[in-house]
């Protein structure tokens, strides 16, 4: 059965919002021998953790990305993929190898930033920009007045200005002005490749994408060039920027976030966050001052903070042991349960509309899935992956890296030349060992994990009318 029933994190925090508030009311009439109740502050420190994570992440992830040390670049600068993921343990979390990454971190704290996509010439083309929140504040698939078939048949040229809330000011013709509440914002653009052999056409394209200034874009010779660099490891690579956040102890994370916040304010609905964010000592842009003699209860509400992130919220739907965002991802409002878990688990994820990916570890009877094994997942006629672009299955280790397999990199479906039964249904065969089957998907030789990547999927995707097929070990 599917869930889909939004959790409002705005709940459990106003529960512990009145803790707060009884706590504080009865201090007046309680003598001041009496030990006080820290329960209010763990809780406090839980909710906020979760609040507060997406942006604590991103700033981390930024300041890996940004700067002029080996793998890092400037901002306002991409940085390409410039080929397919390698195989082997110890890289980024289940690498895409459908599609080369381009990636950057805008920053407009002095003026807007003008990004000029290249006409793909029919090739699929994915690009969005996230503000520093996780919220898509703008992408391809989004874009008003764009038919579905021609946002996935690619994209033509065009100009897209990010700009500073409440700036004024003349943008380039044809600019589409995007207003943005916070300081820096995170752009990435994929682009569809065939193989090894398909990746001269992909780079022309990227190398055709332009990020630059406002003043650079118009002319402005005293403003550095904007260059190009290799792409750095993944932000969900092993020691990357959720480990380092992981590693925080409760001073370093709210500290984190007390100058994060500075630059990049929360929606105009999140006043009541920053309320108890002020009660833990928590101030945009000053020193923290988290409550003293409570380092157990901060203590506590951290591990809670930590073990929240880290748990699928109920409006996460679920099919057949698989697991993928729908509704809501992408635009979160006060869901700060489901946007805190979507950054922990797939940071960089877009809308529904952009690209929905599902991911299973066991198969129908709830065992492991492993490679020793062989597995079929039986797509009926009308089962199949309902997109407008394509869908892909790969197969990655327990740990999210691609398995030394034969051959390697191997991914199945419609861009593969997946081959349908003669009613029209679609068996998939997963397994180590080489398969004769016509749609053989090679896995790891340990356990392993599935995903399902849907490229500018259709409604009944994201609105759990459905639902991908169990996985039966044979």
């Amino acid at each position: 059965m599917i869930k889909n029933r939004r959790e409002l994190f705005s709940v459990s925090w106003t529960c512990a919002s009145l803790a707060g508030l009884a706590f504080l009311a009865g201090c007046a009439s309680t003598p001041a021998s009496s030990p006080k109740s820290t329960g209010w502050i763990k809780n406090e420190v839980a909710d906020s953790y979760v609040f507060g994570y997406p942006l604590v992440l991103m700033d981390v992830a930024r300041e890996v990305a940004n700067g002029t040390d080996p793998g890092q670049a400037p901002v306002n600068t991409l940085r390409h993929a410039q080929a397919l993921p390698p195989v082997g343990t110890g890289r980024p979390a289940t690498p895409g190898i459908d599609t080369l990454d381009s990636t950057g971190w805008l920053d407009l704290s002095e003026e807007p930033v003008i990004v000029v996509l290249p006409d793909s010439h029919g090739r699929y083309l994915d690009a969005r920009a996230l503000d520093m929140w996780t919220n898509v504040v703008w992408s391809t698939a989004a874009q008003s007045g764009a038919p579905a078939a021609a946002r996935a048949a690619g994209v033509r040229q065009q100009t897209i200005a990010f700009v500073p809330k409440d700036w004024h000011g003349n943008l380039p013709a044809g600019a589409k002005r995007v207003e943005v509440s916070t300081r820096y914002v995170w752009f990435t653009a994929r682009i569809q490749t065939n193989g090894s052999r398909d990746i001269t056409a992909v780079r022309k394209l990227q190398h055709g994408i332009r990020v630059a200034p406002l003043s650079v874009f118009n002319g402005d010779t005293r403003v550095a060039t904007v260059v190009t660099r290799p792409m750095p490891s993944d932000m969900s690579a092993a020691g990357g920027p959720p480990a380092k956040v992981a590693a925080l102890d409760a001073a370093g994370f709210f500290g984190r976030l007390a100058q994060a916040l500075a630059d990049n304010p929360p929606a105009p609905d999140d006043p009541h966050a920053l309320k108890i964010l002020g009660d833990l000592g928590v101030t945009p842009g000053a020193p923290v001052q988290l409550p003293a003699g409570a380092s157990d209860a901060i203590a506590a509400g951290l591990a809670e903070g930590h073990e929240r992130v880290a748990s699928a919220p109920t409006n996460v739907l679920t099919a057949n042991g698989w697991s993928w965002f729908g509704d809501g991802v992408g635009n979160y409002g006060p869901d700060y349960a489901l946007r805190a878990y979507a950054a922990y688990t797939q940071p960089g994820i877009g809308t529904k509309d952009d690209e929905i990916r599902a991911t299973v570890a066991q198969d129908s009877d709830g065992h492991a899935l492993n490679g020793a094994n062989r597995y079929v997942i039986h797509f009926a006629p009308n089962q199949v992956p309902p997109v407008r672009g394509f869908w892909s299955i790969t197969a990655y280790t327990k740990d999210g890296a691609l398995g030394e397999t034969t051959p390697p990199r191997v991914a199945v479906g419609d861009r593969n030349g997946a081959k349908r039964n003669r009613d029209g249904s679609l068996d998939v065969t997963v397994s180590a060992a080489r398969a004769k089957a016509a749609n053989w998907l090679p896995a790891p030789r340990g356990d392993f994990q599935l995903v399902m990547r849907l490229y500018a999927p259709k409604p009944q995707a994201g609105d759990g009318s459905w639902q991908p097929p169990e996985v039966v070990r044979q």
